[in-house]
Formats: structure tokens, C-alpha cells, sequence
């Protein structure tokens, strides 16, 4: 009966781990598209986004810079502007600014530089280095096992199933005693690959247990453990009222994983002493409640910066420096948090210099693209900003042309050169028969989504015999669907959006073929 009973929960538990991915394309063959070399998924998507730091660069304190982080509501809010940003997840060309120096704090009765915690040298005694350098070694084995076959798993379970089999069979305990030792035996199964990794405490395995719910994983507790190990010693409580407190102030459930892998001493800050004191500055600068969730999860390191000796002059340098309104502020964090924990001093000086003397740009210029776009104070000159003006320079633009597009659409500086800026003139000189200067009127055009906006609307004027001979009329690029179909094609909306689908398929379809 023991055996026929493994059988039966070992085969269950191949079913239950067993992919069966599948989809459909009817709404494709709806559309009239066929696609010839096999199966395959579209996804459409309007927009992407930059990974405006260097990905492969790291602040002195050893950690990576990660990019101002890409939120659902911030994609929602740029989907007019669908190639805004594409093409950027492979350019390498932001520069690693120093950042201000981190704050102390008491935690549990010790000093502790809270920053400084996440390099894997500055906290960690020579043993437990040597151990996070075997779990660094060997966490690919990690993460392949967690997503590996599906032997591992139902070994786990029969593992436990013939652990609880013995103590039955013991006999030498009660009831309630033999509850609490299969308990203890599952969790030490459950933990038994990461202690492989790491010197685990049973101590720590309720704080593991809490932070699962959130989807951590045995990689995320060992990326945990390398940046700053004594996160990990937190106790549950603590932890659970710190990280509850950031979900009351709207950090959504989702992001709470991402906030701990980038800064997981944020298990260690109290929430008097430390978290009310950042949300309350942050409020401070005129940003809404509905809004601090998105920027604390996109710069959770704000919390190791003292709001007196850091945060607050960084905002004064700004007003009285830069010359950023203070009604303004709250808009310029929202747009990039980052901005707070950089060296601000150092961003604006190198960029200023750069483009007053590149093009002439007087002071009000560059201050009015840095309230538009401060992602402009993280990027870098020789890599980011040089590359850029230098195309518009060499498509026929003067000087004074490149410097009246950086003002009214700065964000031209964070498109990628080779899957946006350079199609779109192309298709602006060969099919919309325009010259390269309609760009000084109409500069939100190298903002548009080629796919989503530009050829789709080209082409429908075309096919209805509505389009020009000459020059085709950039200013019906810029309103809405709605606004299009009524003053431009004078259809139906749902016609023009069926004609737009269609032409989408169309077009993935080819790139496949090729």
C-alpha cells in the first residue's frame, strides 16, 4: 500500500509540473494573414523603453545602476509615444555619476552605513565572503534547477513523503510531536539546495517563508544573501510591519521583489526612524499619494540617504543652482527619482558646459530640457548625447535647428540611433516625400511609433486616395485616432484600426519570412 501510494503522489506530481504551452492564432487567420515557416507568437506592443543607465557599469559602492525602472503605469502613460524608446535594451552609452554618500544608521543597537551593506567586502567577515563567492559560483546550477526537470521535484516529495512514512513507523511520539517533526523536516527540505549554497539558519527560514509569498525564489535569497547578508537576519515581524508600511503608502505587491533585490536593507530600516521620514519628504516636494508607491520602487536606495544631509541639499541644488522651479519639482522627481541620490552638482556642471559649447545653448535652454526630461542628467556626453546631435548634424541640420529640437522634445536623446531615429528620417525623406527641416515645425514626429502610428496613417490616407502628391502632411500624425478619422480621413474609427491591425500582421509577417 506504501508503494502503490508513492507511485500515486509521484505521478501526480509530474502532471502537476508538467508544461503544456499552447495559444492560438485564430485572430490572426481572422485578419487574412498566413504564416508559412511554422508556428510562432506575435506580441504588438506600442512602445518600449530605455534602459537609461549603463547595465553594465557600477556606482562606487559596488552595486549595478539599474535603469529608472519601466512601471506598467509609466508604459500606460508613454503609449502615444510608442518608439519613444526601443532599440535601447542593447545601447551601452550612460555615464556612472558618483553618487552622494550614504547615511548611518542604528539599527538593533549597531552603526551601520546602510549603502555600503550591499557591496559584498564592506559587511561580510573572510568566511562569509568565501561563501558568498561559492553561491555566486554556482548559483547558474541554481536557477536551472528551479527551472529543471520535473525529477527534481517529485524527488523532493517523495523525499518528504518517506520522511513523514519513518515517523509514523517510530512510534515513540505523540500526535502534536509528530506534526511538529515533519514540519521541521519539510522545511529543511525545502531549504536543503539553498543551504547547499549558503551558511542557512534554521532562524531564518520563517522571514524565508514570509518573503516567498511575495515570489522570491532560492537565486533571489542568495542575491539577497551576496548584497547584503544581514538583511536575511531580520526578524519576521520586523520585516513584515516595515515591508506592510510600504504597501499602506501604495508600493504594489509586484514590485515588492524587485525593491528587495535591489535593496534588500530595507528590511533593516524602522518605519518611525526611517521610512515615514523619506514618504513624508517625498510629499513634501508636491508629489501625490497615488504616486509615491511608483517612486519608491523605482529608487528604493533613497532610503539609505539621510533626508537633512542629502536629500535636501540635493533639492536646494536644484532650485537654487540649476534654477528648477520648486513648483516643478515634484514633476522632475516623478520623471526620475534618480535624480535625488546622484551627485546633482556634477551631472548638471558636465552637461551644461557640454551643451553650451556644442550649441550654443544658453542657460534657460538647457534648464527647460532638464524640467521636460532629467533622464538627460544620467546620460552620457561621449556615448549618449555626442552620437545623437552628430546624426541630426549629419542629415543637414544647423546647429540652431538641433538646439530648437532638444528644447521643445528632449527626449529625442534617449531614442536609439539605429532602430529609431534612422528609420524614421528615412521613411520621412523616400515615402513621405518631406525635407529633413519640416522637423524644426514638427519635432514630436521622431517621437511617434513608426509602426504604430506613422506608416499605419501614411498608408490608410493612401489607400482611401486622401493623401497629397507632395509633401505628405506631417500635422496629421499628431492628433488622436479619433481626431484623425474625423478632420483627416473622414471614416469610422473601428475602420481605420481594422486597416491598421491588418497592416501590423502584415508587416510581422515579413520580418519572420526574412
Amino acid at each position: 500500500m506504501t508503494a502503490l501510494s508513492l507511485h500515486s503522489f509521484s505521478h501526480f506530481s509530474s502532471l502537476l509540473f508538467s508544461p503544456t504551452p499552447s495559444w492560438n492564432l485564430s485572430f490572426a487567420l481572422k485578419n487574412g494573414v498566413c504564416f508559412r515557416k511554422g508556428k510562432f507568437l506575435v506580441f504588438l506592443s506600442t512602445h518600449s523603453n530605455p534602459k537609461i543607465l549603463k547595465s553594465n557599469k557600477k556606482s562606487r559602492f559596488g552595486q549595478r545602476i539599474t535603469p529608472y525602472d519601466t512601471d506598467d503605469e509609466e508604459e500606460d502613460e508613454d503609449e502615444e509615444f510608442g518608439d519613444n524608446n526601443d532599440g535601447m535594451a542593447g545601447d551601452d552609452w550612460l555615464m556612472n555619476d558618483d553618487f552622494a554618500q550614504p547615511h548611518e544608521y542604528f539599527v538593533n543597537g549597531k552603526k551601520i552605513k546602510s549603502h555600503n551593506g550591499s557591496g559584498k567586502e564592506g559587511n561580510q567577515r573572510p568566511e562569509e565572503q568565501r561563501k558568498g563567492s561559492k553561491a555566486l559560483k554556482s548559483r547558474k546550477v541554481l536557477i536551472a534547477s528551479e527551472h529543471g526537470t520535473n525529477g527534481l521535484k517529485r524527488k523532493s516529495v517523495e523525499d518528504f513523503y518517506h520522511t513523514s512514512n519513518k515517523t509514523k513507523e517510530a512510534g515513540s511520539f505523540g500526535v502534536d510531536e509528530g506534526k511538529k517533526v515533519v514540519a521541521k523536516t519539510f522545511k529543511e527540505n525545502r531549504y536543503q539546495r539553498l543551504s547547499d549554497e549558503i551558511d542557512l539558519d534554521e532562524k531564518w527560514f520563517p522571514l524565508l517563508d514570509y518573503l516567498s509569498t511575495f515570489g522570491l525564489k532560492d537565486s533571489h535569497f542568495i542575491q539577497m544573501y551576496e548584497r547584503h547578508m544581514p538583511s536575511l537576519q531580520i526578524n519576521v515581524c520586523s520585516a513584515q510591519e516595515r515591508l506592510d508600511y510600504l504597501l499602506s503608502v501604495g508600493v504594489k505587491q509586484r514590485d515588492v521583489r524587485r525593491i528587495l533585490l535591489r535593496q534588500p536593507q530595507i528590511l533593516e530600516y524602522t518605519v518611525e526612524n526611517n521610512l515615514k521620514s523619506h514618504v513624508a519628504f517625498l510629499m513634501g516636494l508636491g508629489i501625490p499619494n497615488s504616486r509615491i508607491g511608483q517612486i519608491i520602487a523605482r529608487a528604493p536606495s533613497l532610503f539609505s540617504y539621510s533626508v537633512e544631509n542629502s536629500l535636501k541639499p540635493t533639492v536646494r541644488y536644484l532650485i537654487e543652482e540649476v534654477g528648477i522651479n520648486e513648483h516643478d519639482l515634484g514633476k522632475v522627481v516623478q520623471l526620475s527619482p534618480q535624480i535625488l541620490v546622484q551627485r546633482i552638482d556634477i551631472s548638471w556642471n558636465t552637461r551644461y558646459m557640454f551643451l553650451s559649447k556644442e550649441l550654443g545653448a544658453p542657460r534657460d535652454s538647457v534648464v527647460k530640457m532638464v524640467k521636460k526630461h532629467p533622464q538627460l542628467l544620467h546620460y552620457s556626453i561621449d556615448d549618449g548625447l555626442l552620437p545623437r546631435i552628430n546624426f541630426l548634424r549629419s542629415i543637414g541640420m544647423r546647429n540652431s535647428d538641433i538646439l530648437k529640437i532638444l528644447t521643445s522634445l528632449t527626449q529625442v536623446l534617449s531614442l536609439s540611433l539605429e532602430d529609431n531615429l534612422k528609420p524614421k528620417y528615412l521613411y520621412l525623406i523616400n515615402e513621405l516625400n518631406n525635407e529633413v527641416h519640416s522637423l524644426t515645425k514638427y519635432p514630436m514626429y521622431l517621437s511617434l511609433s513608426l509602426d504604430q502610428r506613422i506608416r499605419p496613417r501614411h498608408r490608410f490616407l493612401v489607400s482611401l486616395k486622401k493623401a497629397p502628391k507632395g509633401p505628405f502632411p506631417l500635422g496629421s500624425l499628431v492628433p488622436t485616432d479619433e481626431c484623425f478619422c474625423q478632420q483627416w480621413a473622414g471614416t469610422s474609427l473601428d475602420k481605420y484600426l481594422a486597416f491598421r491591425q491588418r497592416l501590423l500582421l502584415k508587416e510581422f509577417a515579413k520580418k519572420y519570412e526574412k
